[in-house]
C-alpha cells in the first residue's frame, strides 16, 4: 500500500493550497481518509478526516472553516483544499488511510501513512 501526497508548497499568508493523496496498491473506496500534520518540535495534529462516501467530514478546531476535505470520484484520491492560510500552519502534512469506514480523529484509526509534503506559510 502506497499513500502518494502531493501539492505542498510555500504560500504567503491568506493564500490557499491544495494537497492531494492518492493510494495505490489497495483501494480505499470503503475506508476513511485523513489528514494529519506535523511542525517541528510538536506532535502529530489531526487535521481532517472524511468517511467512505465522501461524508462524515471531520476537522480540527485549529482548521474549521478554513480547510475543506474532499474525495476524488474514484474515491481512492483525498483532496485537502487549505484557504486563509496562516504561518501555524506550516508543517508536514500527512495523509492516512483508515481502519474502518467511518472517519475519526485519532492516528489509531488510521493504519496506512503517506510520506507527507511539506507546507510552508510566510508571514
Amino acid at each position: 500500500v502506497q499513500l502518494q501526497a502531493s501539492g505542498g508548497g510555500l504560500v504567503q499568508a491568506g493564500g490557499s493550497l491544495r494537497v492531494s493523496c492518492r493510494a495505490s496498491g489497495r483501494a480505499f473506496t470503503n475506508n476513511a481518509m485523513g489528514w494529519f500534520r506535523q511542525a517541528p518540535g510538536k506532535e502529530r495534529e489531526f487535521v481532517a478526516s472524511i468517511g467512505w462516501n465522501g461524508g462524515g467530514a471531520l476537522y480540527g478546531d485549529s482548521v474549521k472553516g478554513r480547510f475543506t476535505i474532499s474525495r476524488g470520484y474514484a474515491q481512492n484520491t483525498v483532496y485537502l483544499q487549505m484557504n486563509s492560510l496562516k504561518p501555524e500552519d506550516t508543517a508536514v502534512y500527512y495523509c492516512a488511510g483508515g481502519r474502518r469506514s467511518y472517519s475519526g480523529i485519532s492516528a489509531n484509526d488510521y493504519n496506512s501513512w503517506g510520506q507527507g509534503t511539506q507546507v510552508t506559510v510566510s508571514s
